[in-house]
């Protein structure tokens, strides 16, 4: 039995590393990366490792944690290394599902459940999305689950209590070092409200010193960086915190119920993790009702705390998949247990949902093969993504006709993971935009020709990453003109008449440089990548 146990760990590991860890390079690099990774370069290329900044200009929005774990890793591997800047991220998924994995057998659910909730997770969408991607949202929600993990010891233990503390808090700072009180908010403040609700906080007096202790070292850990920044550049930290408190009550302002079709956000999960959400439907079919209340009610306060601050954006919602992958596990488990019992208008549901996906894998051959310009290697990955999905479809059939829902929902997970080793590589074929002309190609030729670049209006964090170093920026509402002879500037395609201001000089070379990976003709077109440059010489 304790192999058994074991065993869920090693396979739980595996598919971790097949989801995050395979193919990191497969997507290029998206806005929030592009500024997260130019943060990361300029602590090592300009030594601003306290002080950070973004285009050489302060940037304390973000606590530096993440940043610096990026910048270790990309002084070690290059800047020019896109699977080892994301490695980070990758890492913090691990940790984060490993924590939660560790977390539930606490609310007295068997390994195994543990082990399916923890699967749940790792295939969720926003979580891939997240824990693939340079951007530190996921950093913080796992140091938040470690600590959680910790906190969930100093509750209900009566030994250790001040062990549990420390290690409670050293997570909680460092989550906070990673993106601020997000974490606290989002995941930790509804984890407390369920827990107090189901499991009530017994002998809390005995607790006071060691949840004393876990609040000043977290909040040392976790706030003495905003501290020194406030000293060490007053003047840039209260501009930079005044427009973001601003932006939390005027910058993408939602609806209250904007967050409601949250659940969707788990991808192929989506079907059953609305089911799940369906107390008075499941509450008398699961085996632990305690705890099944208890990942609802984290869930659901998760949402309604999100949902009173004004602004709001998608990507705020992935501490809800955490609680939720928890919540999906009861109707999973459930399935797992009943489903050759269950009467045809409960099996309905889940042979629309998982019959989706095996007509998917029958389809992706046929549909690739005639809407894929495949070629040379591709090949190779378009066979090895059509194999395997045809395979897992053909298992999720077999599987339904025996009544056995397990293998359909083992047969789910290694959908996602031929996915994403095999059919990742096959997104290059789409990015065949023609007129591309990477800015990285700039920065050589001004290099080579020694002169210096300035950007009209620009800012655009794709640009300057490409680039490889600080651009400066021309502002819109002043003709800047630059002291050297000769310069090179660049502007947008619809400001390109701005050059005829500078009417002293004589235009010696011009170009267009489009960073744009998508074809001019697809979704996904942006103007905000290209630029039209000029290089520039006074006149005598």
């Amino acid at each position: 039995m304790e192999h058994k146990k074991n065993s869920y760990s090693y396979q739980l590991i595996i598919v971790i590393g097949l989801i995050f860890f395979v193919n990191l390079d497969a997507i290029y690099i998206n806005i929030m990366e592009a500024r997260n990774f130019i943060s990361a370069r300029e602590m090592v290329n300009l030594d601003h490792w306290l002080l950070t900044t973004l285009n050489n200009v302060p940037r304390y929005q973000k606590p530096p944690l993440p940043t610096w774990l990026t910048a270790i890793f990309g002084s070690i591997a290059g800047f020019k290394n896109i699977v080892f800047l994301r490695l980070p991220a990758a890492l913090c998924s691990l940790l984060l599902i490993f924590s939660f994995y560790k977390t539930l057998p606490k609310f007295k659910i068997s390994k195994e459940h543990a082990f399916h909730a923890s699967l749940i997770l790792a295939t969720s969408f926003y979580i891939i999305f997240s824990g693939r991607n340079g951007q530190w949202d996921i950093f913080t929600h796992a140091f938040m689950m470690v600590s959680i993990y910790f906190l969930w010891k100093l509750f209900s233990m009566e030994n250790n209590l001040y062990k549990n503390a420390i290690l409670a808090s050293f997570f909680f700072g460092l989550s906070l070092l990673s993106k601020g009180p997000v974490s606290l908010y989002a995941l930790l403040l509804p984890f407390l409200i369920s827990y107090g609700i189901v499991y009530k906080f017994t002998n809390i007096k005995k607790r006071i010193l060691p949840l004393l202790l876990f609040i000043f070292i977290g909040l040392v850990i976790g706030g003495w960086w905003f501290v020194y920044v406030r000293w060490a550049d007053p003047a840039a930290f209260i501009e930079i915190a005044t427009k973001e408190a601003a932006n939390w009550g005027s910058y993408n302002i939602r609806p209250f119920y904007y967050y409601w079709s949250f659940f969707t956000q788990s991808g192929i999960w989506t079907i059953p993790s609305f089911i799940a959400l369906l107390y008075p439907y499941l509450k008398n079919k699961v085996i632990n009702k305690k705890a099944y209340l208890f990942s609802f009610l984290w869930t659901i306060i998760t949402v309604i705390l999100l949902s009173i601050i004004p602004e709001k954006k998608s990507r705020y919602l992935l501490p809800v998949l955490i609680p939720m992958g928890f919540n999906t596990s009861f109707y999973i488990e459930y399935l797992i247990r009943r489903f050759k019992d269950l009467p045809k208008k409960e099996k309905w549901p889940v042979y629309f949902n998982y019959g989706l996906i095996a007509f998917i894998g029958f389809a992706f051959p046929i549909g690739s093969y005639f809407f894929l310009e495949l070629q040379g290697i591709y090949w190779i990955y378009f066979l090895l993504t059509s194999v395997g999905l045809v395979c897992v479809s053909v298992v999720i059939v077999q599987s339904f006709r025996n009544q056995l829902f397990q293998r359909v929902f083992y047969a789910t997970i290694v959908f996602t993971c031929v996915v994403i080793c095999f059919g990742f590589p096959l997104v290059d074929i789409l990015l065949d935009n023609p007129k591309f002309h990477n800015f990285d190609e700039l920065h050589k030729l001004a290099e080579k020709e020694n002169f210096k670049i300035y950007d009209y209006g620009g800012k655009t964090p794709e640009i300057i990453w490409e680039y490889g170093e600080p651009i400066h920026v021309v502002e819109r509402d002043s003709l800047y003109i630059p002291q050297e002879k000769i310069f090179g500037i660049m502007m947008l395609e619809e400001d390109s008449t701005i050059v005829k201001k500078y009417s002293n000089h004589t235009i010696i070379a011009s170009d267009r440089y489009d960073l744009n990976y998508v074809n001019p003709e697809k979704g996904g077109y942006k103007s905000r990548l290209i630029r039209k440059f000029y290089l520039l010489k006074k006149n005598n």
